[in-house]
């Protein structure tokens, strides 16, 4: 028999199933990837409607993860998946646990912008954490878009820009401390900066979180802990 034919799911409804998975993880990732975008742009320009809305969107995208994780559990419960089905299943657990924390630190950092609504000193822009922001959004983008055509090929570029993101929130870091050494005047904003800037750092690893999930879905392979020159040899042995 055909391998094409063999690799085909028995069950139409199953095939269903896992595609209504899919769809839904995608769903709820483009929700957070507008958490992000949002949050950040209330931030740096002190928007209290997106900062409210941010934190409203909180809700549903914990909502959403409670659904996908009861949807994958009674898969793995009444169809008993093997190989990729079932590495899709464990890894979209995991992944959208990752959705849901990107979506917390957006929260965060919308609930630190409405607390701040009216301080004397919230007159100057965030500029400083725009680049950072960019640099984690095309993480999250593209570890989204990995997941979405069971592509490993993204992972090694992802991963490098986890290393500029990291370069990147030390400069700031530094930066801040200066700033605050220099005038006292400047420690309460540089300290919701540095806040801010944290938040998208660990943002960034949860998207490097959710590129390890998709070579496992994909490859079988388990890169957690491993150091990017590892997780590069790995993937390029096993493409």
């Amino acid at each position: 028999m055909d391998n094409s034919k063999i690799k085909q799911h028995i069950s139409r409804q199953f095939n269903e199933e896992m595609e209504d998975i899919r769809n839904k993880v995608l769903s709820m990732g483009g929700l957070v990837e507008q958490q992000v975008d949002l949050a950040t742009k209330a931030f740096m320009g002190y928007d209290m409607e997106n900062a409210e809305k941010v934190v409203q969107q909180d809700h549903q995208v914990n909502e959403m993860e409670k659904d996908i994780d009861h949807e994958c559990t009674e898969i793995m419960a009444k169809r008993q998946p093997a190989a990729f089905d079932l590495r899709m299943l464990i890894a979209t657990i995991k992944i959208i646990t990752d959705l849901e924390r990107i979506g917390d630190e957006a929260a965060r950092i919308a609930k630190m912008t409405m607390r701040l609504e009216g301080a004397d000193y919230y007159q100057d822009k965030y500029y400083e954490i725009e680049h950072l922001l960019n640099l984690v959004k095309d993480m999250l983008n593209g570890a989204l878009d990995a997941y979405a055509r069971n592509d490993v090929e993204e992972v090694i570029a992802i991963t490098e820009q986890d290393a500029k993101v990291d370069r990147e929130y030390t400069s700031i870091t530094r930066q801040l401390i200066t700033q605050m050494m220099e005038n006292p005047r400047n420690i309460t904003r540089a300290l919701d900066m540095l806040w801010a800037a944290r938040a998208l750092e660990r943002i960034g690893d949860h998207a490097c979180n959710v590129c390890e999930q998709v070579i496992y879905m994909v490859k079988g392979k388990d890169v957690r802990h491993m150091s990017r020159e590892e997780l590069e040899r790995t993937v390029n042995a096993v493409r």
